[in-house]
């Protein structure tokens, strides 16, 4: 019988901490960990004063495509995509550097964070699968959050092209341009 190291467990309850206090689903959790559900169960209401979150997490990929969700997911996943090549980290943990990063540039600009860790993670798993790419804008030269088949030589970014009502609303973030 091979005994588990308690290096080993202790990062783990560390990356579930971290995990919670950035607001994950359980179900993350259990993807990206070894600690058993009821475990992670006793450390979520342990960490976060309440029960997790219910339901199924988000599958679709459409929401990566409307314009501002867009934009934050694009700024995200090209911030993962440089820690992937620039530092040796378990996916996991790229991850969640990749989001505290993210959330560091909506909060420095005052804007509100459109993604969730669990929408982040969700996405990387996207991204994995085949099932988003990013794709650079002809007109900025920035890479932004697409379907694979979006044809990349003419391809125009929200932020180069936004639809006719984006940002007109305070309410809804506008734009605020200077």
């Amino acid at each position: 019988m091979r005994s588990k190291s308690i290096l080993t467990e202790a990062k783990q309850i560390e990356r579930a901490v971290t995990l919670i206090n950035l607001g994950a689903r359980l179900q993350v959790l259990e993807s990206e960990t070894d600690l058993s559900y009821e475990r992670l169960l006793r450390l979520y209401k342990e960490v976060a004063g309440k029960s997790p979150s219910k339901g199924q997490l988000p599958f679709s990929t459409d929401w990566f495509m409307t314009w501002q969700p867009n934009i934050h997911a694009s700024l995200f996943l090209n911030i993962h995509e440089y820690l992937n090549k620039v530092a040796e980290m378990d996916e996991i943990d790229t991850v969640i550097k990749a989001y505290q990063l993210y959330l560091e540039q909506t909060q420095s600009q005052g804007l509100e964070p459109l993604l969730s860790v669990t929408r982040a993670w969700r996405l990387v798993k996207f991204v994995d699968n085949g099932m988003l790419t990013l794709t650079k804008c002809s007109c900025c030269g920035g890479s932004f959050v697409t379907h694979p088949h979006e044809i990349a030589k003419h391809f125009v970014c929200g932020l180069c092209n936004p639809p006719a009502r984006a940002g007109k609303g305070k309410a809804s973030g506008a734009l605020q341009m200077q």
